[in-house]
């Protein structure tokens, strides 16, 4: 009789001590969990250690995103099926259930897309469901790219678990605020707009913002969430526009000053008060 296939859970963190010991609950069904923590200053790293987690430390340096050490993460881990788990997300035990029976039925190298409930000002937005993750895969020949929302680079077919399975969705604990999604906004679009940059087209403003907000409230239904569906919807469009403005902003500011009418040798009292 063939061993069980064996799967490695893989968190990463920083300063993720509000829900990281559910998480970490949860994921005692798998073979192993190894925790990549970011030079935390709170006390993760000793609730994952509390929570019999593998853990090891990176330095954070000027890395605000968990893309960083994706790829080294994967590649640490002890078995070769992984799944990648933020600090803020619950995997349910019908998809641990799920997972191993897939891999014990057909062992060859893939990936799966699967569905993550997410909540905003205290409600499930299921508009925006199933927004579907790549987070379990076999990492033989695998690379995850340096990106923000970047997903692995990997052999093998995708499999998508079908959404009707709600049983078998991430739970994103986050449940964010207004403030929180503010907060959030402008280092992502930080580096938002490093990806777009190249792309970029000083018209984009005229439809992109817009068509933004139209896809999240009307085509994904966010209208059905009622007003957190609506205030969402006018983020994302705003969200957009936000990394547009910044391209725009590294691009102007290149261009010499104009209009610039001052003789800064002799500038008056007056002008220095």
């Amino acid at each position: 009789m063939s061993e069980r296939p064996k799967i490695s859970a893989v968190v990463h963190t920083y300063n993720a001590s509000r829900h990281l010991g559910r998480v970490l609950e949860a994921l005692k069904v798998f073979d192993e969990t190894l925790v990549l923590d970011m030079e935390s200053t709170d006390d993760t790293v000793a609730i994952a250690e509390s929570h019999g987690a593998r853990v090891i430390v990176k330095e954070r340096g000027e890395h605000r995103i968990p893309e960083a050490y994706r790829d080294f993460a994967i590649h640490s881990a002890k078995h070769d099926w992984v799944i990648v788990v933020d600090a803020d997300e619950i995997v349910p035990p019908a998809l641990a259930r799920f997972l191993y029976a897939e891999i014990e039925r057909d062992p060859s190298p893939r990936a799966y897309l699967i569905p993550i409930k997410n909540y905003f000002m205290g409600r499930w937005m299921k508009a925006y469901y199933p927004d579907f993750i790549l987070r379990f895969f076999n990492r033989v020949g695998a690379h995850w790219p340096y990106q923000i929302h970047s997903r692995p680079e990997h052999k093998g077919p995708v499999v998508k678990i079908p959404a009707s399975r709600t049983d078998l969705a991430y739970i994103h604990l986050a449940n964010e605020t207004v403030n929180e999604t503010i907060a959030k906004m402008n280092s992502y679009t930080d580096r938002e707009a490093d990806r777009r940059a190249p792309s970029y087209r000083w018209w984009n403003f005229l439809y992109q913002p817009g068509y933004r907000f139209f896809k999240s409230y009307i085509l994904k239904g966010g209208f059905r969430n009622g007003m957190p569906g609506f205030i969402h919807a006018v983020h994302d469009g705003i969200y957009r526009f936000y990394a547009l403005a910044k391209i725009a902003e590294r691009r102007e500011s290149k261009r010499p000053l104009k209009d610039i009418d001052c003789d800064v040798e002799n500038l008056t009292e007056h002008d220095h008060n």
